[in-house]
C-alpha cells in the first residue's frame, strides 16, 4: 500500500470518529481548551493563572452540561416548557444545607445551624425534596401546555425564591434531640431554617473532601497536592487543584447524565416520550396514559436539575437567594439552544459552547488585555465614555465596556439567542435521526431503499 493510501486511510478513519458522537465531543472539548491554554501562553500567564482559568472552565462547562442535559429530558424529549429550573435548584442545595450544615453552637441564638449529618446524606435529601416539589407542581401544571406550563413553573421558581428570602422561615426552633433511623441530631440541634436574606453558610465537609474520602482518595490527594507544591506551585496550590479536581469530577457527572439520559431516551419509556412530544393527541389514543408519563419525565428532569444545583453550589462558602434568580434559568435554555434540543450529545455541546464563549469568554478577553496592557481604569458611566468619542478618543469607551463585561455578557449572550433562533434554530448538530424502534427496521442495503428510512427526526443518531 502506497504511503498516500496509508494517509488516505489515517484521514478517513479520523473523519470518522470525528463525525460519530464521542469524536464531535472530544474535538469541541479538545479546541476549546487548546484556545483557552494557547491564549494564557501568548500573553504570559503563570501556571498558576493557566490553571485557575482551566479550573473556572472545566467547572463551567461541568455545570452547564448536567443542566442542559436535565432540561433536555423535559424539552428535548417531552416537550415540556419549564423556565423554573432554578427553583429546582435552590430546594436541592437549601436541603442539603440544612440536613448537612453542623448544629448551632449553644447559646448561638443569632446562628442558623442544620442538622448535622452526613453530607452524602443532605444530597440525597436535597434531590428527593426537589422531586417531590416537582411532583407537587406537576401535578395540576401538567394539564397545561406550551405558555401556560411556562408561566406555572417560572412563578413556581419566584415562590421558591422570595420563600427563602422571607423572615418567617429564616429560623425554626426543632425539639431537643430528634431520632432519624439510623442518626440521632445533636441536641444542640435546635436553630435551623432558610437564613431570610442573608442565606447560609455552608460549613459542612466541602464536597471535593466528601467525594475523595468517600472513595479513599483524600490521603492520596493530599500526597499529590504536596507535589504540586515542591515542584510546580510553591504558594499555596491546594485551592487551585481542588477547583481543577472538583471540575473534572463534574465532568464525570456529565458523562453520568449522558449514559442515563441516552438509555432512557432508547427505553419503550423514552419512546413514549418522543411520541407525547411530537403528538400528544397521538400517543394518548394508542392507549398510553400520556399524563403519567408526562409526570415521571418531569419529576425525575426536577431530581436531576436539583442534583446539578447541588453540585454547582455546594463548593462555595455561602448561599443567598439573589443566586437563585430567573437568568440562571434563562442560561440553561441558552446553552440547550445552541446544542439543539433532542440530541443529548447536542445538549452537552451547547452547554461547553455557552460556558467557554459566552459565559467564561468575555471574562477570558478581559484578562487578556489587561495582562497586555496593563489594569484598565475608565470612566464610571456610560454617558463620560461616550462623551470622551467627541474628542475621537475610543479608549475611555473601551475600558468602560471592559470594566462591565458582566453587562456586555448579557447583551451577547441575547444576541446569539436571536441568531440562533432565525437561523440556527435545530441547534449547532443540526438535523439529527434517531432510530424509531428498539430494534434495526432499516432495510438491507441494494433491497430497494435508504437504509435509514425508517427513522424519524430530533435524536441522538446521525
Amino acid at each position: 500500500m502506497s504511503d498516500d493510501a496509508s494517509s488516505a486511510g489515517v484521514g478517513d478513519r479520523l473523519f470518522g470518529f470525528l463525525n460519530r458522537d464521542p469524536g464531535l465531543v472530544l474535538g469541541v472539548l479538545g479546541a476549546i481548551y487548546l484556545v483557552y491554554i494557547l491564549s494564557g501562553v501568548v500573553f504570559g500567564f503563570s501556571l498558576r493563572g493557566q490553571l485557575n482559568t482551566v479550573a473556572n472552565l472545566t467547572f463551567y462547562i461541568g455545570v452547564f452540561g448536567m443542566l442542559a442535559l436535565a432540561l433536555n429530558l423535559h424539552w428535548g424529549y417531552t416537550g415540556l416548557f419549564n423556565i423554573g429550573i432554578v427553583g429546582f435548584m435552590a430546594i436541592g442545595v437549601y436541603v442539603t444545607a440544612i440536613v448537612s450544615k453542623p448544629p448551632a453552637a449553644q447559646g448561638g441564638a443569632a446562628q442558623v445551624g442544620g442538622f448535622g449529618l452526613p453530607l452524602g446524606v443532605g444530597v440525597v435529601a436535597g434531590v428527593v425534596v426537589a422531586a417531590l416539589f416537582g411532583l407537587l407542581v406537576g401535578l395540576p401544571a401538567l394539564r397545561l401546555r406550551a405558555d401556560y406550563l411556562a408561566i406555572v413553573t417560572i412563578a413556581f421558581s419566584e415562590i421558591i425564591r422570595f420563600t427563602l428570602m422571607s423572615r418567617t422561615f429564616q429560623t425554626y426552633t426543632v425539639p431537643d434531640t430528634i431520632d432519624l433511623w439510623l442518626f440521632t441530631l445533636d441536641p444542640a440541634a435546635d436553630t435551623i431554617g432558610l437564613g431570610g436574606g442573608g442565606g447560609l453558610i455552608l460549613n459542612y465537609t466541602p464536597p471535593l473532601e466528601a467525594i475523595l474520602s468517600a472513595l479513599f482518595l483524600w490521603d492520596p490527594y493530599l500526597g499529590f497536592v504536596d507535589f504540586v507544591q515542591q515542584n510546580f506551585i510553591a504558594n499555596n496550590p491546594k485551592p487551585v487543584v481542588d477547583s481543577l479536581t472538583y471540575g473534572l469530577i463534574l465532568l464525570l457527572v456529565c458523562a453520568l447524565f449522558y449514559w442515563l439520559l441516552t438509555r432512557t431516551g432508547s427505553s419503550p419509556f423514552g419512546r413514549v416520550l418522543k411520541a407525547i412530544r411530537e403528538d400528544e393527541d397521538v400517543a394518548n389514543s394508542l392507549g398510553k396514559n400520556t399524563n403519567r408519563f408526562k409526570l415521571k419525565s418531569f419529576v425525575f428532569g426536577c431530581a436531576l436539575m436539583a442534583f446539578g444545583g447541588i453540585l454547582w453550589y455546594a463548593g462555595r462558602g455561602s448561599i443567598t437567594p439573589p443566586s437563585f434568580r430567573p437568568n440562571i434559568t434563562f442560561y440553561i435554555w441558552i446553552a440547550l439552544i445552541i446544542g439543539g434540543p433532542g440530541s443529548n450529545t447536542g445538549s452537552f455541546l451547547g452547554g461547553a459552547v455557552f460556558a467557554a464563549a459566552l459565559y467564561e469568554g468575555p471574562r477570558l478577553i478581559k484578562n487578556l488585555i489587561e495582562a497586555a496592557v496593563g489594569s484598565l481604569e475608565g470612566p464610571g458611566s456610560f454617558g463620560q465614555a461616550m462623551a470622551a468619542m467627541g474628542s475621537f478618543d475610543p479608549w475611555p469607551l473601551l475600558a468602560y465596556t471592559l470594566n462591565s463585561i458582566s453587562q456586555l455578557r448579557l447583551v451577547i449572550m441575547g444576541l446569539v439567542l436571536i441568531w440562533l433562533m432565525h437561523n440556527r434554530p435545530d441547534g449547532m448538530l443540526g438535523h439529527r435521526k434517531e432510530t424509531a424502534s428498539s430494534i434495526d427496521l432499516s432495510r438491507p442495503e441494494g433491497v430497494g431503499g435508504d437504509a435509514d428510512a425508517a427513522a424519524t427526526d430530533g435524536g441522538e443518531q446521525q
